[in-house]
């Protein structure tokens, strides 16, 4: 049975499109899968605040705002590995989808323009995982995921908020909005598709609803 997505919590305003139901139907399937995807997507995203304040040591307000960020979650990727390992599941590396490498690439060599790609690319991906993280949260049927992506859903708010206020603080809100849609919409042709198989769903695998 197709799940039926809930309009209220598949609108988030950085996000061009919600994510389908055949994505939900995928990952319900086989939530091992995205639990270990889940743990290397917590991992890489302390990776990138600790990378953006190494990249910009001058700007004393990203130490103040990403390092608590980063150590969040790295919280949040000790909390899944917990799970994991309760569960007898191994981490273990998973081909990941071509989501990171597309948004990564349309980031813009040159600065000023380079900082404000930066954090409107980390915050679409915050805000897609919130986006399926409260899917995740409203319909599994495992009452401790459940629990588990519930939990993180304030803190994935609270850090795609904290991107767009790096940003509209530098380069202001019209600058910034227009830059984001443009970038939404790279977000959403990266997620645009049919799996290949459903062995390679992941946080960030393809599937949205069409606009048309």
């Amino acid at each position: 049975m197709t799940a039926q997505l809930e309009p209220p919590t598949a609108r988030i305003k950085w996000l061009a499109a919600p994510s389908s139901a055949v994505w939900l139907d995928a990952a319900l399937a086989r939530p091992d899968l995205v639990l270990i995807d889940h743990a290397h997507c917590e991992r890489k995203a302390a990776g990138v605040a600790l990378q953006l304040m190494f990249r910009y040591p001058s700007d004393g307000e990203l130490g103040a705002v990403l390092s608590p960020l980063a150590r969040e979650e790295l919280e949040h990727f000790e909390q899944v590995l917990q799970l994991l390992t309760r569960r007898g599941i191994p981490l273990r590396p998973l081909p990941a989808p071509g989501y990171g490498a597309t948004l990564t690439a349309a980031v813009s060599r040159g600065e000023p323009e380079r900082m404000l790609d930066s954090f409107l690319v980390a915050g679409l991906i915050e805000a897609r995982s919130h986006e399926r993280m409260a899917q995740l949260a409203a319909y599994s049927p495992d009452p401790e995921l459940r629990d588990l992506y519930g939990q993180l859903l304030a803190s994935e708010a609270r850090h795609f908020g904290l991107y767009w206020l790096l940003c509209e603080a530098r380069y202001g809100r019209q600058i910034t909005l227009a830059r984001l849609q443009e970038l939404a919409g790279v977000e959403l042709d990266a997620l645009t598709g049919d799996l290949a198989s459903p062995e390679d769903v992941r946080m960030h695998s393809v599937g949205v609803e069409s606009l048309s």
